[in-house]
């Protein structure tokens, strides 16, 4: 395990195999982006055997988020050797007189060992790769076609779609009212801070920074940010504020703001910024129509958590499930093959279950939705004295709708009076969506 954020960005050295535009471009599988869904189910499903190429405008440059995730979840995915940092313990600064410390091992994914761990599988799997961006995708009743930037047309019996939240190919048919976590983010050389380097921050909703702030101030009590910290040593650092869920979207210069006069108030002064990044997830909102004969993963596919803005363990472990439904499949004697394939392929990826139970972590979204600064401290402070089964199971998705309505039960057990009152009064609304967002799967 390095103590140190890896600085060199891309995996340039490795030496794709492309596609021929000259050659026979037929494939069972299309996968449209090479972010860490799109490798990853590139990597097992051509364990089968199965022709796959990636299709993307920049195949080796490296993703340009960070990615934090609990230790657990990676050493589950046998993927603990992509983590260049851990901290034993997760810090939650509550107000300034309360402070909970998670007894969880956290970690910051190397973006390059990652990125180069799925890159290597592939090759050595046979996948190809082609360097462009999808323009359109057609269909046919069992061959799907996709047209390309360059002017190549690539044919496969499947194509998925693995390019993110902005993608074009994956079709819905209700509104998006989707909730947005935005975000700013440096990874900085700093003089010095104030944080202990055996613990991250997840979240820290401190406003007493903004006592000489009194509009902004006012704001953070309606639509509140909190502070994010990953400590490297005594002078590296990432720092990152974050408005956990806002619809419409915070302003990023609301975000950033917020985050300069934090900063100032922790006496931390920047030397260098070394990344600067921007994030913006779409959280919740409804599924993509099902089924389609585009199969999405990743971003596009509703796989990001409603309430928490979590993915990326969550696709990495979900993409081999994929990968074996589209082998047996593509590879059965059955060749089944156009709509029936996309219909078994969405039922895979969202089955009853888990629709019901991505449903109640939508119900958790509308609820921090209507909750102020002193409604989501009570919120949180109530939330992570829950027995560890359940606040963790929760932040990881693998919770069932029996366990989450235990949850509720105890939830409420926990709270406090002003906690259960907002409760009452602020989840009847969000509470009745998803009683007839759940009637309506059982249709």
């Amino acid at each position: 395990m390095r103590d140190q954020p890896m600085r060199d960005q891309s995996p340039r050295t490795l030496a794709l195999i492309w596609v021929d535009p000259s050659g026979r471009s037929r494939f069972d599988v299309i996968i449209i982006g090479t972010g860490p869904a799109g490798l990853r189910l590139a990597e097992r499903v051509s364990r089968y055997g199965i022709k796959v190429c990636c299709v993307d405008p920049s195949p080796l440059s490296m993703w340009p988020n960070n990615y934090g995730v609990w230790v657990d979840e990676f050493e589950s995915l046998g993927l603990e050797d992509c983590l260049d940092k851990t901290w034993p313990v997760a810090r939650v600064s509550i107000n300034d007189h309360k402070t909970k410390y998670l007894d969880r091992p956290y970690g910051r994914v190397s973006r390059k060992e990652l990125k180069m761990k799925l890159l290597e599988g592939c090759l050595s799997n046979g996948v190809k790769f082609h360097q462009a961006k999808v323009w359109k995708v057609e269909h046919q009743e069992f061959e799907s076609f996709v047209e390309c930037s360059d002017g190549n047309e690539l044919k496969a019996c499947l194509v998925v779609d693995a390019s993110g939240f902005s993608s074009s190919f994956t079709e819905y048919d209700k509104p998006r009212n989707h909730g947005y976590q935005i975000a700013h983010g440096i990874l900085a050389e700093v003089d010095c801070h104030p944080f202990d380097l055996d613990k991250m921050v997840l979240m820290d909703w401190r406003d007493s920074h903004l006592g000489s702030e009194p509009c902004i101030r006012a704001s953070n009590s309606r639509f509140p940010t909190f502070l994010y910290v990953m400590p490297f040593d005594s002078n590296l650092i990432f720092l990152e504020e974050t408005s956990l869920v806002s619809r419409p979207v915070l302003s990023y210069r609301e975000v950033k703001k917020r985050m300069v006069a934090r900063l100032r108030h922790l006496g931390i002064r920047v030397k260098t910024i070394i990344e600067d990044e921007k994030c913006l997830i779409p959280m919740g909102g409804p599924l993509p129509r099902i089924p389609q004969r585009v199969v999405p993963i990743g971003g596009s596919s509703g796989l990001v958590h409603p309430s928490t803005g979590y993915m990326v363990a969550r696709t990495l472990a979900i993409a081999p499930v994929l990968a074996d439904a589209i082998a047996e499949c593509l590879g059965s004697t059955r060749m089944i093959r156009g709509m029936p394939l996309g219909h078994r392929l969405w039922n895979e990826l969202w089955p009853f279950e888990r629709r019901c139970v991505r449903e109640y972590y939508s119900f958790g979204m509308e609820t921090l939705l209507k909750l102020d600064l002193k409604g989501t401290r009570n919120f949180f402070d109530a939330f992570f004295d829950l027995d560890p089964h359940y606040w963790q199971g929760f932040l990881s998705s693998r919770l069932s709708i029996g366990e989450l309505a235990m949850l509720s039960l105890s939830l409420f057990g926990h709270a406090s009076n002003p906690s259960r009152f907002d409760i009452v009064t602020k989840c009847p609304v969000p509470l009745v969506k998803m009683m007839g967002n759940l009637a309506f799967e059982t249709i």
